[in-house]
């Protein structure tokens, strides 16, 4: 029992990835509507700190599996295992992207491919993400067995994403069309508190003959509490300077993407701290 913070490897592998699929959406998108080629290689630089953020993430899941040779063992099963279908979207995610990022910033990127290039990147992203979700929808296992585990960990995306994306914008010194994109992830936050209610109702039904799902994480309400505190006050940082009509820092934008990642963060150890091996254990 306990947050789940046992699991910490898991936690920033999953959050940071799901952060860094967003992210490269929104910034793609930002490239797209670029006018110029200046532009564009703004972008791209500042890109830089995704793939930085996406090893990071990637370091954190080899480190929970042991060894790196466990990660190469791991593909075996692709297409039959959803943790060798997970490790396998991510490492195409992270190589498709990281190359279109590596010819880009080398200014070696013909147009037409540019484009194509990253917009697989950007879908790709979306399938590694959908694969996270599919490693925990396992029927043994009620409390994860659930749809708010899917839209959880797409929240996730569409809360931090957005924001890595406009800080990295933002510093690069582009013009994006902020208040779309905050919208977003405002609309994320509301969706991800209904989906901690519901959950947290749902807890007390699932149980097994030794103890009830929510005395797994004794905590669980307080630490939500925090959670969305969090949360709230890393999107404030990005909504304020919108609604009075002026662009974000960048300074205002890393403060609110450190408390948005620390709010999903806790969020994900409770996700964790949830597990539980039903056996002869029942739902409802």
């Amino acid at each position: 029992m306990g947050s789940g913070w046992h699991e910490w490897p898991l936690v920033l592998f999953t959050v940071l990835g799901q952060c860094v699929a967003g992210a490269l959406i929104v910034s793609g998108l930002g490239w797209f509507a670029a006018k110029d080629d200046v532009v564009r290689q703004r972008i791209v630089r500042s890109m830089f700190f995704l793939w930085l953020v996406m090893g990071i993430a990637f370091l954190a899941s080899v480190m929970h599996l042991g060894s790196p040779l466990r990660a190469f063992n791991s593909l075996n099963r692709v297409g039959e295992s959803a943790l060798s279908n997970e490790i396998a979207s991510g490492s195409l995610f992270f190589a498709v992207g990281g190359l279109w990022w590596l010819v880009a910033v080398l200014g070696k990127m013909p147009a037409v491919l540019g484009k194509i290039w990253l917009l697989v990147s950007m879908l790709l992203g979306v399938v590694f993400v959908w694969a996270m979700t599919n490693v925990y929808q396992i029927d043994t296992v009620p409390t994860w067995y659930n749809g708010y585990t899917t839209v959880a960990f797409f929240m996730t995306m569409l809360l931090s994403g957005p924001l890595f994306a406009g800080l990295l914008l933002r510093a690069a010194g582009v013009p994006f069309n902020a208040n779309v994109f905050a919208g977003i992830s405002v609309l994320a936050l509301l969706v991800s508190a209904g989906v901690i209610v519901l959950q947290g109702l749902s807890l007390g039904t699932i149980h097994s003959s030794v103890q009830f799902a929510n005395a797994l994480v004794p905590d669980y309400g307080r630490l939500q509490v925090w959670r969305i505190v969090l949360l709230a006050a890393g999107l404030r940082c990005w909504i304020c300077p919108l609604i009075r009509r002026k662009d974000p820092h960048a300074a205002g934008l890393a403060l609110g993407l450190i408390l948005v990642l620390a709010g999903e963060i806790i969020g994900r150890g409770l996700f964790y701290g949830l597990h539980m091996t039903v056996g002869m254990a029942v739902a409802g």
